[in-house]
């Protein structure tokens, strides 16, 4: 250690003035919103390098499929995608690996249950809807539950819910270690790569991310400190977004975020609901970074706690106590006399109220459909090939969350703000909760679900069941 101790007090003084200087430039460009341009550079210099690593996954698989061609039975990979790229589509999500490809969909509710097709047609009592076909047969055959039988078998293979609580499947190696197909002891050359890349992640990025990570929540508690000093007013609401806008953009660096922002003239505006599809607790920096928004959630403690108590100071936002949150009736009241003053920063909602994979939406909620008042869809979708955002609380707690995000290449999204819309006077709360979520789906890419995420954590519900049973038993009458 002694002889250690001199070599370290050398790095750090030669580090510490560099460091210093590049904190200063991170906080002095979130300030002005602005950037130099290097986090696009260096994300189009990894594009470059995963092209580079897919060609030799290529070559290395070529070479090794040439010399076992002796097997018959062995079936080769397309000249034209990397063997990880061989995936059996399932027709709405190239991303996702799928074991079977489902004919009929069964939903929550026997009216959900629909057949795959161009038209998504509707199953009416179970049965598939023929063309040019009216009449009905009463009469019981073995048949008839043979669709139910298959669908339930189809759900022990391969459920639709829990595929979206996983990570989701790269067409390419990314160079991380985060796969078990071993990419990177295909050849030398990738060897060498992924090893840079390990050293580049871990010994540099990691670190500086870190620096800013801790220098920005403390930048954030003592501004947003500063602005709940100041009596309220329309000064404070300018100060507080300037101040908000500054501190996520700050704290988005943490990360290496390259967000790119689409049909900004439909950004939320004062006095409405913004509603997005939930992948990551970063969702609420990447939205912020661009707007200001007041957030809803439960009061917690710890870390938590005191950003929630930062922000409270600046802006108006709702912490539920742990007893509340059950309360329906409690969280609906506050949001409508949070949306009643037109001047306050529109409201941040996940209706889903859990963290789905980037391939899918599934339920939204219909509380904050009830209110009423305009509501803002925003589609968020990240790009799976520098960094997984997706947070599987069930799997790994918030430190190792946090972990693997700084130590990815960097955080890329796109987000696109979408036309406001309003509930139509016949239209209720549940429906209009639907139209969003297609909205959302369809600008995102994302597959639209039916089943609700809470699945995750809970069996399903007994009523969905008794539902499906009542249908079924609808074709055992006779006349």
């Amino acid at each position: 250690m002694a002889l250690l101790s001199p070599f370290v007090s050398v790095a750090i003084s030669i580090l510490y003035t560099p460091f210093l200087l590049l904190i200063l430039c991170v906080i002095f460009l979130a300030s002005i919103g602005k950037s130099l341009g290097v986090r696009r550079l260096y994300v189009n210099i990894l594009l470059k390098l995963f092209e580079y690593g897919r060609q030799h996954i290529e070559v290395a698989k070529k070479v090794s499929r040439s010399d076992s061609s002796d097997d018959e039975d062995a079936i080769p990979a397309p000249d034209d995608k990397p063997p990880s790229a061989v995936v059996k589509e399932n027709g709405v999500n190239g991303t996702k690996n799928t074991v079977i490809e489902r004919a009929e969909i069964l939903g929550p509710s026997p009216e959900l249950n629909y057949k795959r097709s161009s038209s998504q047609e509707r199953m009416q009592n179970g049965h598939r809807t023929e063309t040019g076909s009216k009449e009905t047969n009463l009469d019981f055959h073995l048949s008839h539950c043979l669709d139910l039988v298959k669908a339930g078998m189809e759900s022990i293979i391969e459920d639709q819910v829990t595929s979206v609580f996983e990570a989701e499947e790269l067409r390419s190696w990314n160079l991380l270690t985060r796969t078990n197909r071993q990419y990177e002891f295909l050849t030398w050359r990738l060897t060498i790569i992924w090893m840079m890349g390990f050293v580049v992640r871990y010994m540099f990025l990691l670190p500086l991310r870190i620096l800013i990570f801790v220098c920005g929540v403390w930048w954030l508690v003592l501004c947003t400190a500063l602005v709940g000093c100041v009596p309220e007013g329309s000064l404070k609401k300018r100060l507080n977004r300037t101040v908000a806008l500054m501190c996520f953009s700050f704290l988005a660096r943490s990360i290496s975020a390259v967000i790119t922002y689409h049909d900004a003239r439909h950004r939320p505006a004062e006095g409405g609901i913004c509603v997005a599809n939930h992948t990551s607790p970063i969702d609420a920096l990447v939205l912020m970074c661009d707007n200001c928004y007041s957030l809803i959630g439960q009061r917690h403690g710890g870390f938590l706690g005191l950003l929630q108590r930062a922000l409270a100071r600046a802006s108006p936002h709702i912490w539920f106590e742990r007893s509340e949150v059950k309360d329906r009736h409690a969280v609906a009241r506050r949001l409508k006399e949070h949306i009643s003053v037109a001047d306050n920063p529109p409201i941040l909602i996940f209706p889903e109220g859990t963290c789905i994979n980037n391939t899918s939406v599934m339920q939204f909620k219909k509380g904050s459909f009830e209110v009423g008042g305009t509501v803002y869809p925003v589609a968020i979708k990240y790009d799976p090939r520098f960094g997984d955002a997706f947070w599987n609380s069930s799997r790994y707690g918030m430190l190792h969350y946090l972990l693997n995000m700084m130590s990815s290449w960097a955080i890329v999204c796109d987000v696109w703000y979408l036309p406001a819309m309003s509930r139509r006077p016949d239209e209720t709360a549940v429906d209009f909760a639907n139209r969003v979520k297609s909205v959302i789906a369809r600008q995102g890419g994302l597959i639209d679900l039916q089943w609700d995420g809470q699945l995750k954590r809970t069996k399903a519900k007994k009523e969905w069941r008794e539902l499906q049973q009542e249908e079924f038993s609808k074709r055992l009458k006779v006349e």
